[in-house]
This record gives structure tokens, sequence and C-alpha cells, in this order.
């Protein structure tokens, strides 16, 4: 699956060489598997990793992962001192959604190294190596690199037992526990299922939902339009730490009767009052691109980056407010809301070609 240069071959090309992982905003499954395992393969060339997020680890499976399986996580902060890497690696996003630490990386002069995706192309930084391929989940690659022997896996050692666990728990959680799943999928599961824990994946994946979860859900159900076969709902603002609950939502609404797409969509504020509307997409039409849909629809930066993208059956989108952001009085934010909220509704309906005020559910 790989293509050339050979993944190996790059990390041959470093070895001895301290890098540096940069997962996406808000990780997922996918992305802390994924890291877990190139941490672990590149150990293998005497590379020391780091693993480095922004935002929170708040869903429940995702702190399960991470605590059950002893994932190392670092939280990016500002000014923090990248000057010890040599290197970067971009696992399971190309960039778009971790701007604070990409331009953090271009100040202290990080190469970026290496690329390992499965969503649609983007442009937003070069890699010396990039395997982007279309496929369930980036996982997915993991899971083949390790079929090449990059690490040969035994199954008395715990830490190859537990990275067999998170890459399976990576692919069921991005191909909607393999309804999705192509067959690269199936073929990555059924060689990790020789090494992987049944009982610990369980345990991680059974995590009920949180009250703060419970309540997203429930304003997005309040508040959706439902217009030619899109569930679209805007639920106000939420803390960073509840930021995980939006796909969630758009998990739920996409069940409803005679909806095939859904977007669930938020202002997302921290404890510094940086503000970013957040949203997702999930559809199970077929046909449907969600990369290209966002990407018509919000449109680009001033940098020329997409605000968001997507794969197949699902999306996101992170636009910073920036100069709006605050909260000068209870009036402000509501009127700041219903702009906001405005505005995403009238660039969806153009996009579907709806004309109409819609009526709320």
């Amino acid at each position: 699956m790989a293509r050339e240069p050979q993944i190996a071959e790059v990390l041959e090309k470093h070895r001895g060489e301290k890098h540096l992982v940069v997962l996406h905003n808000y990780p997922d499954p996918d992305a802390i598997s994924a890291a877990f395992a190139h941490k672990l393969i590149s150990a293998q060339y005497d590379i020391d990793v780091d693993i480095l997020y922004s935002g929170k680890i708040s869903h429940g499976q995702n702190i399960a992962l991470v605590k059950l399986l002893g994932i190392d996580l670092i939280p990016y902060k500002e000014g923090m001192d990248l000057a010890q890497y040599q290197g970067a690696v971009f696992l399971d996003h190309q960039g778009a959604t971790a701007n604070g630490i990409v331009k953090a990386l271009e100040v202290a002069k990080i190469p970026v190294l290496i690329i390992v995706d499965h969503h649609e192309p983007q442009s937003v930084v070069k890699a010396t190596y990039s395997d982007i391929q279309k496929t369930g989940s980036t996982a997915t690659i993991y899971a083949h690199y390790l079929m090449q022997e990059l690490l040969p896996l035994q199954k008395g050692q715990k830490e190859h037992v537990a990275m067999a666990t998170a890459l399976m728990h990576g692919i069921l959680s991005d191909t909607g526990g393999f309804i999705q799943a192509d067959e690269e999928d199936f073929n990555a599961a059924a060689f990790l299922s020789r090494f992987s824990d049944p009982n610990l994946l369980e345990r991680i994946m059974n995590q009920a939902r949180s009250k703060q979860v419970m309540d997203v859900i429930r304003r997005a159900l309040e508040n959706r339009t439902v217009v030619e076969n899109h569930s679209i709902a805007g639920i106000g603002y939420l803390r960073s730490e509840d930021r995980d609950a939006i796909p969630q939502a758009a998990d739920f609404l996409v069940n409803e009767e005679n909806v095939h797409t859904a977007i669930v969509y938020g202002i997302v504020r921290d404890e510094n009052q940086v503000e970013v509307l957040t949203g997702s997409l999930r559809t199970s039409k077929l046909i449907f691109d969600p990369d290209e849909f966002i990407k018509e629809v919000f449109g680009v930066n001033s940098d020329g980056h997409f605000y968001g993208g997507g794969k197949q059956m699902a999306g996101g989108f992170n636009i910073p407010i920036d100069f709006l952001a605050g909260e000068p009085n209870q009036e402000y934010s509501q009127l700041k809301w219903q702009v906001f909220d405005t505005q995403v509704k009238a660039r969806i309906f153009d996009r579907i070609g709806v004309r109409h005020t819609p009526v709320h559910e």
C-alpha cells in the first residue's frame, strides 16, 4: 500500500532524531491510535517521538483509550519550545485543523517530514513523504505498515497488544463499526485481531454518553431545521471540554427518518475566550461528497486554506471568530450567535438550492 519513497526509508534517513507527531484539534481514536503506532515504529529507528494535540480529550471513548492503554499525549500551549525537535509528522490530517501548531513549526523552522492521512488532499503543509489514501481510516494504513513488518508484532508484548487494540478502535470508529469499511479496512482488522485484546476494546468502546453530550443532542434536536433531507442544527455556545459532543449530535441526527445528511455546529469557547465556529457533517447518502460540500459552502481563509473538509460519509469545519470573540454582555452574545447561525444556514441553503426560509421543527 505504501508509496515511494517508503516510510521506512524516511525514518532510516532520520535515525536517532527527535520528532513531533502533530494531531488535529480534539483528536479522535483514529488519530490517537495512528500516533501511538507511529511512536512505536519510530523507536525501531532510535527516533524519540512526542505526540502533540490542541483542544481537549473529552469524548468518553477517547479518554478511556488514552488512560487504559497508557498513551502519552502532550497538550499544545502557545509559546512551547519546539527547538528540541528535528522533524514533524502529521497524522489523520494535513494541517488544516492545527493552524496554531503549523505556524509555530514554521517559526521554529521544523520541517514536516511525513504526512499519513485518509482524507481528501489538502495544500496546507508540504512533507518529504506523504501517504494519502482513500481508505476508511489512518489506522488502516498503519496496520498495513505493520503487516509489512515495519514493527514485527508479538502477542506477549504489552505495548504491541495495546497498539493493535488502539488501531482496531481507530478503524471501528472511522468506518462506523465496519459499515463503511472497504477491503483494506477488513484486511487490516483481520490482521490486528491476532494481537488485539477484545475485552480491553470492549471496555474502551462501552462508555456511556455524558450528561453534557446528552444536553447538546437535546439542543440539536430542538433547534434542527429539516429541508431537502438535510437536518441542520445550530446549538449556540459550548465549552471546549464539550466540543466532541458536536459530531456525536450529528451522528444522532443523521439517523432520523427522511434525513440523509446532518450538519451540527456551534461556537466553541475556551477558558481564554478564544472562539471557533465548529461544525460536523454526517451523511448516509453514498453519492454525497462531504469534502466537496464543506469546501464549497465555507470556502477559504485569508491564507487560501479551506476552513474544513471531509472524507467518505463525514466532514467538519472550524472557522476562527477572531475580532468578534468574547462576551461583553449577554445581549451581544445572543446577537453574535444569531448572525453566525443565520450566515451558516444561508450558505448551506444556497448550496442545496433552498431559497425560502425553512420552518424549524
